[in-house]
């Protein structure tokens, strides 16, 4: 048990460290290349930010443990809304962005209902992942189309991410690629020791590893959001963590999931399909209804969801 705790840990600081380097090296490259910082926001931020939970899905499902794989992808979406926007608003009520909030909630309940469908079929092939993939292009190309002309604080906000993470204008190209080269290589160590200790901890706590993919692995591989989304509020930057649980979760079941079945074929529990696939749902279809009717996520709405993610942490444990 220890080891495996050990494993998890270190796996999950790995993964942290190699998304964060990964990150600055390609902003840092893309700014040398004459790439906006909207669109470095966009794309290179959105891809390396969501880089723990890819390189976990993928090294699960080479290893024989798709319970992990997609576990994890449903498990963080789940907790991003319930649990990360959920204590952000108990910090400081979460006000929205009403146009940009309108496409996005468009996009995310559009990707939860094609996620649903990849789920129910059972086996997540190359075909049904090459369209997630292209639902994703599809999506920052509009994301981007519509920023670009209006630059309105959506688009802002997107190169903001992007400048947050600032490099030396003089660092060299080849010190930027080692960056990104380390930062690869440490998601995928950092995933392979997480996975491993995952399949462990599952055995000796005698429960599926489909829950510890949505618990343990997905809460693990969501602090990096739960940081950014708290550092956020803290400054009264709602729209900044509001923005980061929805892009994330876009990304997660798109772009993290249509990969790794594009990569290796995913054999869905039944157990996900069964519950936790309509729990993600639900969650989804339950934020954007609070945020659309009163464009404002408040603390009693923060802790309603907060109660909600403890409620079914319990069920999943004890089921």
């Amino acid at each position: 048990m220890t080891e495996s705790l050990l494993l998890v840990a270190g796996g999950l600081v790995l993964l942290a460290l190699g998304g964060e380097l990964l990150v600055r090296g390609a902003v840092g490259m893309a700014t040398r290349l004459g790439i906006s910082p909207l669109l470095a926001g966009l794309t290179i931020v959105g891809f390396g930010t969501s880089m723990p939970e890819l390189a976990t899905s993928v090294q699960a499902a080479l290893s024989g443990s798709p319970g992990i794989a997609i576990g994890n992808v449903v498990g963080s979406n789940i907790a991003n809304i319930l649990l990360i926007l959920g204590i952000s608003a108990l910090i400081v009520p979460i006000s929205v962005n009403p146009a940009a909030f309108k496409r996005d909630s468009l996009a995310l309940g559009g990707t939860a209902l094609l996620a649903t469908g990849a789920v129910m079929v059972g086996v997540i092939g190359f075909a049904y992942g090459l369209l997630l993939v292209t639902a994703l292009v599809a999506y920052l190309w509009w994301a981007y189309k519509s920023e670009s002309a209006a630059h309105d604080a959506e688009a802002l906000r997107h190169e903001h991410e992007a400048e947050d993470r600032p490099v030396p204008a003089d660092t060299a190209p080849v010190v930027l690629g080692g960056m990104i080269i380390a930062g690869l290589a440490a998601a995928i160590f950092g995933a392979g020791w997480l996975v491993d200790g995952a399949k462990v901890l599952a055995s000796a706590a005698g429960v599926s590893e489909s829950v510890i993919g949505l618990t343990v692995v997905a809460i693990g591989t969501s602090l990096p959001e739960l940081i950014a989304c708290v550092v956020a509020v803290i400054r009264k930057h709602g729209d900044v963590a509001l923005g980061n649980v929805v892009g994330s979760n876009i990304y997660n079941l798109c772009g993290i999931l249509g990969l790794t079945a594009m990569i290796h074929p995913i054999e869905v529990p039944a157990e996900i399909a069964r519950f936790d696939i309509w729990v993600m749902l639900g969650v989804t279809a339950l934020l954007i209804v609070q945020l659309r009717s009163g464009w404002r996520l408040s603390r009693a709405e923060g802790a309603l969801l907060a109660a909600i993610y403890a409620g079914y942490t319990a069920f999943l444990v004890l089921r």
